[in-house]
């Protein structure tokens, strides 16, 4: 006798999502978690108050080896479909900056939001602190290998949803699990590599850099993607081991390799001009001072001590214009996974359904959240898939 109609693996943000879902329509659900409690991931999202959407939501905010995979999943569980639960649960929510939405008291509000939906369908039974070990078809249904949790042995069930999330952030239990059962059942991989995450540096550049650890400004991080360019305006933070904050972590995503990033100190506007008494400094001293209107002290003395030019001619200051806004460093790597967000890269999207997430080649078999191939941009987009995704699948279950 099967366990269950559908065994999710994973209790994070697309897996809880997915099971209600599917619960709603009447399937018996076990979702199994190796975490003593659900939802571990969204509880320490937007610094414990959960960036859990983005009104801005389209599929252009999305990375993936197959760029229009996430397009029918978005269109058809959007923001606005997950803002009409949170209202429902009375959840008090605010807008920060470029459409995140973040709870106004804890990150915990979200997922009791996802508890209460599993527990209201009366067919959703969580079963927390279980170690998945392998999964198997025996070509009636799934068994799923587990130790630990309340119910022991195998599980099994005619559909296995593998929710399990990516590489990202070890230290509350992420594992490769997802994608060993991915290749266990043939489906390919995507190379994966830590995203949203922190660069690098090497000397000279890092000895210079992280003695202003702490310092942040805004810029405009670009990078670029073949033949595109990728740029982001947000705030750059130097630390002690190379590049962070917003505008990093956005082209971070974007960079499979260490490779050239592209600075604008002053995005839109005009430091040094030779054509305006204002903005025309002979002497680096006044240089200083004037930079100092625009960027941190501590940033603008280093910078300038590092680019300042041989004479102060109008030629000289055009080129330290220029050089402002396209100052280029180039990373030697990343932080990796104990400080990406999240895993680019994974379960390879041409062989999965884009309107179910199920398997081309195996039935009943679905991939939805992180472990598949589509990363979202920072600012809520992640959460958005885990919910497009979830629904997705637990609305084809």
């Amino acid at each position: 006798m099967p366990d269950a109609d559908v065994i999710v693996l994973g209790a994070g943000a697309a897996g809880l999502l997915c099971a209600a879902e599917a619960g709603r329509r009447g399937r018996k659900v076990l979702v199994a978690d190796h975490a003593e409690r659900p939802g571990r991931k969204i509880l320490i999202s937007g610094g414990g108050r959960s960036n859990f959407t983005n009104l801005h939501t389209q599929p252009e905010n999305f990375v993936s080896a197959n760029p229009n995979f996430a397009r029918s999943a978005l269109a058809r569980y959007t923001p606005q479909d997950f803002v009409a639960l949170v209202e429902q649960h009375r959840i008090p929510y605010h807008e920060k900056t470029l459409g995140q939405l973040f709870c106004d008291r804890s990150a915990q509000d979200i997922v009791t939001l996802l508890e209460r939906e599993c527990a209201a369908t009366g067919n959703v039974h969580l079963q927390l602190a279980t170690r998945v070990l392998s999964a198997e078809h025996t070509g009636t249904e799934f068994l799923v290998r587990i130790e630990g949790g309340a119910r022991r042995g195998d599980l099994r069930a005619p559909a296995l949803v593998v929710a399990t999330g990516g590489l990202s952030i070890p230290k509350i239990g992420a594992t490769d699990i997802g994608y060993r059962i991915a290749r266990n059942f043939g489906v390919p991989i995507i190379a994966t590599r830590p995203a949203l995450v922190p660069l690098t540096l090497a000397s000279p550049d890092l000895s210079l850099w992280s003695e202003i650890s702490g310092v942040s400004t805004p810029v405009t991080a670009s990078t670029r993607e073949g033949a595109q360019r990728v740029a982001f305006t947000e705030k750059l933070l130097f630390t002690h081991r190379g590049l962070s904050g917003p505008a990093i972590l956005q082209v971070s995503t974007y960079l499979a390799d260490p490779a050239e990033v592209t600075l604008d100190l002053a995005p839109g506007r005009t430091v040094f001009s030779p054509t305006d008494p204002r903005r025309s400094p002979r002497t680096q001293s006044a240089a200083a001072s004037l930079l100092r209107e625009h960027l941190p002290s501590r940033l603008a003395d280093r910078w300038l001590t590092r680019n300042a030019p041989a004479s102060w001619s109008n030629a000289a200051l055009q080129g330290l214009e220029t050089k402002l806004h396209t100052w280029r460093l180039k990373p030697c790597g990343t932080e990796g996974y104990s400080k990406a967000e999240v895993t680019a890269g994974g379960v390879d999207t041409r062989a999965l359904d884009a309107r179910t997430m199920q398997a081309r080649a195996l039935p009943g078999l679905f991939f939805i959240g992180e472990v598949v191939d589509v990363t979202g941009w920072l600012g809520g987009y992640n959460f958005q898939w885990a919910w497009a995704s979830g629904a997705a699948a637990g609305r084809s279950l």
